[in-house]
């Protein structure tokens, strides 16, 4: 995976830091980091971190990347991106998407986010640069169920880092549904999920092996008592 974030691209001389600066000009001889990246490496998903915050000069190089497949960095280098696949994020309309998804708490289909976004899309972006999109796909709100499926995998890790010591982990029902409401944000989505592990189990896992409560061979559930999450220690 190649990830760029595009709001570091919102001047028109950061076009060089993609396809390399011009001969004479510093950082010539490194090249660009998109065309160098797929030189190394033709066979990649290339992220566009919130493509919107982009300079227009950079749409022009996307345009003839999705045109001909193929870019001509500084050092006259014909670069490949046929075997690249292109993936890009944009937060456009997404104030709007929650604003209308307060007032209305049913469920919403793809057809009526992109009825509710596009107005937006074709509103910033060129015609032309749509043209060469393959699908644009809306990301529905995260259900409570998403949310509990998020909390586990992040847990799983942990799980695994406890298995080192030969210890596990669990956790009861109860206690995974509030970290999913902790960690989810209408504005964030679940962005501060990680924050709410970190507080509310990883710190306090840390204390109980620096304190010897959680030595090896212990078992560890997470539990919800007392309006709180908190650790219960077997050993």
């Amino acid at each position: 995976l190649l990830r760029f974030d595009m709001s570091e691209y919102m001047e028109k001389h950061s076009v060089a830091r993609l396809i390399g600066a011009p001969p004479g000009y510093v950082g010539y001889e490194e090249g660009g980091q998109l065309t160098e990246a797929l030189r190394r490496r033709p066979y990649s998903v290339v992220l566009l971190d919130e493509i919107e915050k982009a300079h227009h000069e950079v749409f022009n190089i996307l345009l003839q990347i999705f045109d001909d497949g193929r870019i001509t960095g500084s050092k006259g280098r014909v670069v490949n991106c046929k075997n690249a696949l292109f993936i890009m994020t944009s937060n456009l309309g997404s104030d709007l998407l929650l604003e209308r998804l307060e007032k209305n708490n049913e469920a919403v289909t793809k057809e009526k986010l992109l009825e509710i976004v596009m107005p937006m899309v074709r509103g910033h972006f060129r015609p032309e640069f749509l043209n060469r999109l393959d699908e644009i796909l809306p990301f529905t709100p995260l259900t409570q169920e998403d949310l509990r499926a998020i909390v586990v995998l992040q847990l799983d890790e942990l799980k695994k880092r406890l298995a080192d010591r030969q210890s596990e982990l669990s956790w009861s029902e109860a206690a995974l549904d509030v970290l999913a409401l902790k960690g989810y944000d209408p504005a964030f989505g679940a962005r501060p999920l990680k924050r709410v592990i970190q507080s509310e189990v990883v710190n306090p896992l840390a204390k109980a092996v620096l304190e010897g409560e959680l030595s090896e061979s212990s078992h560890v559930e997470l539990i919800f008592e007392d309006g709180e999450i908190g650790l219960s220690i077997r050993k």
